[in-house]
């Protein structure tokens, strides 16, 4: 009993008082991206480096500058690393979650979207997400994913996230859920488990798609056996873009959704 003790004040708190406080990220964590307002001319070397198709034509932008999308963007920088004029730049901000699909592209310069607005839950929703406000349990369920989403999700029940002191929790059936969370690419072998499980959450019922694939396919966009994420298949309450999102922007989307 003595050691136990010994250990504990030695080890000391090692939760981290999120959001409080913000989290010291790594380096290799490149965060929201940024774009310049730049005239791109003819070039299209982001484009052609992008595996994931990205970056898309600005509507109306005469300078050729790209919209980026950070629903099929895998943060891998390849875009930055090869632009002659140094116009993609990514700002390390972990925050990224928001409550619709087109807030999840970053346009150039004036252009871009106001951040703050994008994570403000829609006046319809807030009666919805007030139900949860003291109490949120999530069914994980991966939908052809590669485990580096689940593994990120289930990383926030551990000791420095600490997810169960906000009332959310992650449970081992859709009856006990007040909402999926969901991730990979949907494929065509678990589109049908994935509505199952959908339909066994009682009303009202909140969707969560975590990840590049589950937002948009990701890497494995317009394959023959894959879905191009949820959003085909189900209304989706909160985007969580990354591949993987990083354990604390994932906990930054389940607070919004809390309020």
């Amino acid at each position: 009993m003595l050691r136990i003790i010994r250990e504990r004040l030695h080890q000391k708190y090692r939760t981290l008082d999120y959001p409080r406080r913000q989290p010291a990220l790594s380096p290799r964590f490149l965060g929201r991206p940024e774009l310049a307002q730049v005239a791109c001319g003819a070039c299209r070397a982001c484009l052609d480096a992008c595996p994931t198709g990205a970056l898309l034509p600005t509507p109306g932008a005469e300078d050729g500058t790209p919209t980026l999308d950070m629903g099929r963007c895998t943060f891998c920088g390849a875009c930055r690393a090869v632009c002659p004029k140094g116009a993609i730049a990514f700002t390390g901000e972990h925050r990224l979650a928001v409550f619709a699909r087109e807030d999840l592209l970053v346009r150039p310069g004036p252009l871009a979207a106001p951040t703050e607005k994008a994570r403000t839950a829609p006046q319809a929703a807030r009666e919805k997400f007030a139900l949860f406000r003291r109490s949120l349990k999530l069914r994980q369920v991966s939908a052809g994913g590669c485990n580096a989403c689940e593994a990120d999700c289930n990383v926030l029940t551990t000791l420095v996230y600490d997810l169960g002191r906000f009332g959310i929790d992650f449970v081992a059936s859709p009856r006990h859920a007040d909402g999926l969370a969901v991730t990979g690419p949907v494929t065509e072998n678990m589109r049908l488990a994935l509505l199952d499980a959908y339909h066994a959450v009682p009303e009202p019922r909140l969707v969560l798609a975590v990840g590049a694939c589950a937002i948009s396919g990701g890497l494995f966009r317009d394959a023959p056996q894959c879905c191009n994420g949820v959003s085909e298949l189900l209304p989706v309450d909160l985007f969580i873009p990354g591949c993987p999102p990083n354990p604390w922007t994932i906990l930054d989307g389940l607070l919004l959704l809390r309020g």
